[in-house]
C-alpha cells in the first residue's frame, strides 16, 4: 500500500512539474509613437523573475499560469503593471515622462522668438537647398527682435574640412557648420570678472561681402577650471574595434590618441575600456590613472575584426560608467568610432532615442570620430549634442593632441550645461538681421514643437557669434546710443545643478572701423567668408577665394601654426573649386 500510495505521489509529482512553464506570455513594447522600445525591464510577478524586451520591442515568457501579471520599467518611461492572459498577444504601450517628453522634441541650433509656423515652413523652401540644413535668413527686428543659439564646443567641421581638401575633393555643404569653424580657433580669450562663470565683450563694423550691412560680433568667454580643484574623473573609453576600423587614419589613429590622454591622468582618476566589434565587452575594468602602463598596453593590445554593434557598446558604456559614477566628479564616456553602426539601432533617429534615456545621467558623452563620410559625421553629432557632450573630428595626430592634451579641459571639463545664448535686438536701430552659422536642420524647423537645445559648455572656451545687420538708416549715426544694440543674456545651468542661471550683457551701439578691428576678429571674418563659399551661401555669391585669402593673410597672427594652417586650407579650396569650374566651362 505503501509502494502504491508513494507511486501515485510520483506521479502527481511529475504531472505538476511537466506542467510548469506550459503557458508562453507574448507581447511587445511600444511608446505613444508606435515605436519599439527595446531593452525595456519586465519583472513576471508570480515568479520575480526579471526579462527584457528585444530589439524588435517583442517578448515571451513562460509561465506556470494561464494569467499573470509583470510590470514593466524603461529609464525616460513611466512605469506600467498589467494582467496578461495565456493566448493573447499583449500591446503594451508606455508612456513616457514629462521631462523625457521634452528630451525627444526635435532640438534646435538657433531659433527666433514669436516666429509665425507659417514664416517658418516659408524659410526651409526658399530657394534651392540641397543638403539637410537650411541657412539662416534675414529677419525683421521689429517684428522679431528676439533671437538666440545653443553654445556648444564642437569643431569637428574645420578638421573634417581639413580632411576633404587633403584629399583633393570638395566638401560636402552639410559638412560645412560655420560655428564649429570658428570654434577651433582661440579668438582673444578674456577671463571672466573673479564672480562669474561667463564674460562678454562685442564690436559693431563694416561687412565686406555687403557695404549696406554691418557685422556684430558677441564674444563669450567661459571661465577656466583652476587646475588644483579639477574633480576627479570617472572616464570609459568606447572603443569601436570593428573591420571596418582596420585602416592607418582609424584604430592606430585611435591608439595614438588615448595614449595621449591616458598621460594626463591623475591617481584619482578612474579609467574603463569597452570595445565593440566582433564581440561587445569591457576590455579594461576600471583602473587607477597612476597605472599608465597598464592602461596603454590594453589599449596598444586592440585589434580590428568584425561587424559594428554599436547600440551595444553604447549601452556596455553606460553601465559600466554608472557602476563607477563619482558624485560630484567628472563621469565621461569617450566614444570613438568611424560611426559605421550596422548592427542594432543604427538610424540616427534610433540612436538618438537611445542616448536621450541617459542624458540626465550625470554621465556626459564625447564623440571622437575618425574616417568618416559626412552622412557618419551626422551621426555622431547628433549622439555628442544629445549626451550633453561635444564632438571632434581626429584627421591626424596633430589633431589627437590638440583636442586630448592641449585643449583637455575645454573637451573633457564642463564648467556649464544646457547653455543658450539669448539676443534681443534694438528695432530703434536695426532693421534686419541674420545670425551666421548655428543653421538648423530641415525637419527640426518644419516641426512647430521644436525647441532650442542648450549645449556643455567646457572650460575656458571661447565663444563667437556673428550676427550680419541691416541698419533703419544707412546715414544713421553709428555712435553711442544708451539702450544699446542688443541685449545679450547667457542661460545656463552648472554642471550637476538643476538650477537654471543666467548672465547679462549689453552691447553698446559704438561703431568701429573694419581695418580698426582687433586682427582676431578680422581673421574669423576670413574664416566666415571661406565657409560662405563652401557653403555657396547665397549671401555671399560675390565673395573670392582671393577675398578670404588676402583678409586671412593680412590678419593672421605670424605665431599662431592654425591660423597659417588655414591660410594653406583656402589656397588648396581654391585650387580644388578652380579647376572644378574651370572643367564645366570646357564641357
Amino acid at each position: 500500500m505503501l509502494k502504491i500510495t508513494a507511486a501515485i505521489s510520483l506521479l502527481v509529482l511529475f504531472t505538476v512539474s511537466s506542467a510548469q512553464g506550459q503557458y508562453y506570455l507574448r507581447g511587445e513594447v511600444r511608446d505613444e509613437k508606435n515605436n519599439a522600445l527595446s531593452n525595456a525591464k519586465i519583472l513576471l510577478h508570480s515568479t520575480r523573475f526579471v526579462y527584457y524586451s528585444g530589439s524588435s520591442g517583442t517578448f515571451g515568457i513562460t509561465s506556470s499560469r494561464l494569467a499573470d501579471s509583470i510590470t514593466i520599467s524603461l529609464e525616460g518611461y513611466q512605469p506600467l503593471c498589467v494582467r496578461i492572459e495565456t493566448g493573447k498577444y499583449q500591446n503594451i504601450t508606455l508612456k513616457m515622462l514629462y521631462s523625457s517628453v521634452n528630451l525627444q522634441k526635435n532640438k534646435l541650433v538657433s531659433v527666433t522668438r514669436n516666429l509665425h509656423p507659417d514664416d517658418r515652413n516659408k524659410r526651409t523652401l526658399t530657394g534651392e537647398t540641397y543638403s539637410s540644413l537650411v541657412e539662416n535668413e534675414f529677419i525683421s527686428a521689429r517684428k522679431y527682435p528676439e533671437t538666440g543659439c545653443a553654445i556648444h564646443t564642437d569643431k569637428a567641421s574645420y578638421s573634417n574640412i581639413r580632411r576633404f581638401l587633403g584629399m583633393n575633393t570638395t566638401v560636402p555643404t552639410d559638412a560645412v557648420r560655420i560655428e564649429e569653424l570658428l570654434n577651433y580657433f582661440s579668438f582673444d580669450y578674456t577671463p571672466p570678472p573673479p564672480d562669474s562663470t561667463f564674460g562678454f565683450k562685442s564690436y559693431l563694423s563694416d561687412c565686406p561681402w555687403n557695404p549696406l550691412s554691418r557685422l556684430l560680433y558677441i564674444h563669450a568667454s567661459a571661465r577656466k577650471i583652476d587646475p588644483e580643484k579639477i574633480p576627479p574623473t570617472n572616464l570609459v573609453f568606447l572603443i569601436d574595434v570593428s573591420g571596418s576600423m582596420d585602416m592607418p587614419n582609424r584604430l592606430p589613429l585611435l591608439k595614438s590618441a588615448f595614449k595621449l590622454l591616458v598621460d594626463n591622468l591623475r591617481e584619482k582618476d578612474t579609467v574603463s575600456i569597452v570595445v565593440y566589434g566582433s564581440s561587445v565587452g569591457v576590455w579594461l575594468v576600471p583602473t587607477s590613472g597612476i597605472e599608465k602602463e597598464k592602461i596603454r598596453k590594453s589599449i596598444e593590445d586592440l585589434y580590428p575584426g568584425g561587424s559594428t554593434p554599436g547600440e551595444s557598446g553604447i549601452r556596455t558604456a553606460y553601465r559600466l560608467a554608472k557602476s563607477q559614477f563619482i558624485p560630484g566628479g567628472n563621469n565621461r564616456v569617450i566614444l570613438a568610432t568611424d560611426g559605421d553602426f550596422n548592427v542594432g539601432q543604427t538610424s540616427e533617429d534610433e540612436l538618438e532615442k537611445l542616448i536621450t534615456q541617459h542624458q540626465q545621467s550625470g554621465i556626459y558623452l564625447t564623440c571622437l570620430g575618425v574616417g568618416m563620410g559626412n552622412y557618419k559625421d551626422s551621426k555622431l553629432e547628433i549622439l555628442a549634442k544629445k549626451g550633453n557632450g561635444n564632438f571632434a573630428y581626429l584627421d591626424n595626430e596633430k589633431e589627437a593632441e590638440k583636442v586630448l592634451v592641449k585643449e583637455l579641459t575645454q573637451t573633457l571639463y564642463t564648467v556649464a550645461d544646457d547653455a543658450f545664448l539669448n539676443v534681443s535686438f534694438n528695432p530703434s536701430v536695426i532693421r534686419e538681421y541674420r545670425l551666421i552659422g548655428f543653421d538648423n536642420k530641415v525637419n527640426a524647423l518644419a516641426d512647430s514643437l521644436s525647441e532650442v537645445e542648450g549645449g556643455e559648455v567646457g572650460s575656458g572656451h571661447s565663444l563667437l557669434a556673428m550676427f550680419e545687420l541691416v541698419p533703419l538708416s544707412q546715414s544713421l549715426d553709428w555712435g553711442h546710443a544708451e539702450d544699446g544694440l542688443a541685449k545679450v543674456t547667457l542661460n545656463y545651468k552648472k554642471p550637476g545643478d538643476s538650477l537654471g542661471r543666467s548672465t547679462t550683457y549689453i552691447s553698446p551701439l559704438a561703431y568701429t572701423k573694419f581695418t580698426e578691428l582687433p586682427k582676431s576678429y578680422r581673421f574669423a571674418t576670413a574664416v566666415t567668408m571661406f565657409a560662405g563659399i563652401l557653403k555657396n551661401s547665397p549671401f555671399m555669391k560675390q565673395v573670392t577665394w582671393n577675398d578670404a585669402s588676402a583678409l586671412a593673410s593680412e590678419a593672421q597672427n605670424p605665431q599662431d601654426a592654425i591660423q597659417a594652417e588655414f591660410i594653406t586650407m583656402i589656397a588648396k579650396a581654391k585650387k580644388i573649386y578652380g579647376h572644378r569650374k574651370r572643367k564645366k566651362l570646357l564641357e
